[in-house]
């Protein structure tokens, strides 16, 4: 079978699983002793072996196998769980992730993995395994002395809500483990004849080996069907025997998740513990025991390459510039038909575009996801105790800001975690708990998602960040005197800035907060800095929803136009010219009680006067960044739009104050203001 076309599936579909390990060992860090996260945790680990196993990474599956092994004999009780067992299968996690990005990255997914391994089976040799279950303690002894072996059946929790639903419906299912003779020479015509016979009479909902490696003979002698059924289970295990070179037929009826009660076996598989018994699935409403059993449902939702979803969006976009053009080209007609048909194109454009939008809105979980694994192996190399704590993890951000976001959040934990939190003796001197807490949070607000990072630290000391910041001649002595509380903050974003007395593997090196900044800028967001010395820190980052399409107001300039995002303005004002007063070489209003200076465009990007403005009054947009605003000056307002944002090249990448250009309805090019570098 060519495995070519599943490679992507397989390797998006690994990683989940690998994440979702990651996510719940640290859960059974905090509760040892709940097996019910121990089945999750060999569920997601048996999964990703069964996948590279069919894929042909044999390595991987291996590794997966003997991780395996380790989580058996803890959901077993065999093996008491602690932080030494745990970094190993850390480590396995980390290699097996390393394996999966090889395989991403084109190669064959193979590593030295040797050195887990061994402490992978030292483990699981166990200097002091807790036998609190006599039947597995003997179930060595209970085993068949024909020298059959019955696979360990695992279901997923899909496979075990269809047996069960369909035992509501009358029906029963059955495990049936099937042994070959060892002079067997054509395995996978017989499991064919096989699976013919027991397809006649009933629905076959599991194969152990899978169906992919019983058709390669990839089996010893014996294999595992589970089967859904109503008739009479000795006629079928006669049928079953009547099949050339079929050994034996053991069968046990399948009552929960991992165990089963004998009905014409040889040996029972022990019981589980309660705990593991929980299952998750909906409800069905209840048929008659004529009903047929249920059929898997069609999957609902498809992996989309998200490059596809980028080339829709830039259709979608010229169909955008389009609309605007139509829209144009109606009103200059005055044809009553065109302008309804325009209307009409425009509510469902609008429609098409909330779709598209969010479609490529992703939860900000798939970046936070990967903090706390990090956070825990931080706090142990700093010798810190921290809790992190986690709240929104549902907001969703565009696919774009999503993958951009990732880095500058490492260095504003690791910072949290090296400078914020204090060591467990300076917190108890402090009369603070030992561990730290270090929350991370994201909230949407308007057009914007915010997320924010507040940790119970230090704080930050003003007087030490002044004294750097002199000592590395970011300000002078005169500069220092009028800075207010928050610019001494931003001044840890400046590059080659650190408080730190002595650079280590964490941070020291000043750099980080820097790129920090300007990574979250060139989103078109921003950072803000709130803390109180002795009490801790937040850091806040402020980002755009989307990049591609934001609704603007349209504004006018002598005879060009420009465009103001509608995120960064508070309100439109006409301003009479006489409340505008002068302080320190500046023109500022009174705008509700608070001092806002303006900005005249046309001085700013030096446009020529051709036609006299009006002596009375100033067309004005207030817009702000953060707590700062300011009163752009404008000749007059045009309307609000929908607008394309578009890059405007390496060429003019760092032209002030404009973020990039869009293309009206009329044709003509208007430029995007960045109004975080006007007030900046």
């Amino acid at each position: 079978m060519e495995m070519s076309q599943y490679l992507e599936v397989f390797i998006e579909e690994s990683k989940e699983h690998l994440q979702a390990c990651n996510q719940l060992l640290l859960d059974l860090e905090k509760n040892p002793t709940d097996l019910k996260i121990v089945n999750d945790i060999f569920r997601s680990a048996h999964t990703l072996k069964g996948m590279s196993a069919t894929m042909g990474y044999e390595d991987l599956a291996s590794l997966t196998h003997q991780m395996e092994n380790v989580l058996d004999a803890i959901r077993n009780q065999k093996i008491i769980v602690d932080t030494n067992v745990l970094d190993v299968v850390f480590q396995s996690v980390d290699d097996l992730e390393a394996m999966v990005e090889s395989i991403a990255n084109g190669g064959d997914g193979k590593r030295d993995v040797s050195n887990v391994v061994t402490k992978l089976k030292m483990i699981e040799d166990g200097e002091s395994p807790v036998q609190v279950d006599q039947t597995a303690a003997t179930l060595e002894e209970l085993k068949p002395s024909s020298g059959a072996s019955q696979p360990n059946v695992l279901y997923d929790d899909y496979e075990m809500t269809i047996i069960m639903q369909s035992k509501e419906l009358g029906y029963e299912a059955y495990e049936m483990t099937i042994t070959l003779r060892e002079d067997c020479l054509l395995k996978a015509a017989r499991v064919f004849m096989i699976f013919e016979v027991l397809e006649k009479n009933g629905e076959i909902v599991k194969a152990m080996p899978s169906t992919v490696q019983l058709e390669e003979e990839d089996f010893d002698q014996s294999f595992a069907v589970t089967m859904i059924t109503n008739e009479n289970i000795d006629m079928i295990k006669g049928q079953v025997l009547k099949v050339s070179e079929v050994e034996s037929v053991m069968i046990s009826t399948v009552q929960n998740q991992g165990s089963s009660s004998s009905s014409d076996s040889e040996w029972d598989e022990p019981q589980l513990p309660d705990e593991l018994k929980t299952l998750s699935g909906p409800a069905i409403s209840e048929k008659d025991n004529d009903a047929k059993p249920v059929k898997p449902q069609n999957n609902k939702t498809i992996r989309v390459n998200i490059e596809r979803l980028d080339i829709l969006m830039n259709l979608f976009e010229e169909l955008v510039i389009d609309r605007g053009r139509l829209a144009q080209i109606s009103q200059d007609m005055d044809n009553q038909e065109l302008q309804e048909t325009v209307e009409h194109m425009s509510r469902i454009s609008s429609d098409l575009q909330n779709i598209i939008l969010n479609m490529r809105m992703v939860p900000v979980e798939t970046v936070f996801n990967r903090f706390p694994r990090m956070v825990r192996q931080l706090a142990r190399d700093l010798n810190k105790k921290v809790d992190l704590e986690i709240i929104g993890a549902e907001t969703e951000l565009d696919r774009t800001v999503i993958d951009e976001i990732g880095d500058p959040l490492v260095h504003l934990l690791r910072n949290a975690l090296d400078h914020g939190i204090e060591t467990p003796e300076e917190r108890r001197l402090n009369g603070k708990p030992e561990a730290g807490t270090v929350v991370l949070k994201a909230f949407h607000s308007g057009n914007h998602v915010f997320i924010e990072i507040e940790d119970d630290g230090s704080g930050i000391n003003k007087d030490n960040v002044l004294r750097k910041a002199m000592k590395k001649g970011i300000i002078n002595e005169h500069e220092m005197i009028n800075l207010s509380e928050q610019e001494i903050y931003q001044l840890i974003f400046s590059s080659g800035f650190s408080t730190a007395d002595r650079i280590s593997d964490v941070s020291g090196r000043g750099v980080g907060l820097d790129v920090v900044k300007s990574t979250i800028e060139s989103l078109g967001g921003s950072v803000s800095i709130d803390s109180q010395e002795g009490k801790g820190s937040i850091f806040s980052i402020q980002l755009p929803l989307t990049l591609s399409i934001i609704s603007a107001m349209l504004v006018e300039i002598q005879s060009e136009k420009y465009a103001i995002p509608l995120s960064s303005i508070i309100e439109t004002a006409i301003v009479k010219k006489a409340d505008v007063m002068h302080t320190h070489n500046q023109q500022v209003i009174d705008f509700r009680g608070k001092v806002v200076p303006l900005l005249y465009l046309k001085d700013i990007f030096e446009i020529e006067t051709s036609y006299p403005e009006d002596d009375n009054v100033l067309s004005v947009v207030i817009v702000r960044k953060g707590e700062k605003m300011a009163g752009i000056v404008v000749n007059s307002f045009i309307g609000q739009q929908e607008i394309v944002l578009k890059s405007l090249g390496d060429y003019l990448a760092n032209v002030f104050a404009i973020s990039g250009a869009t293309i009206l309805g009329d044709g003509q090019v208007a430029l995007i203001l960045d109004c975080n570098a006007l007030i900046k």
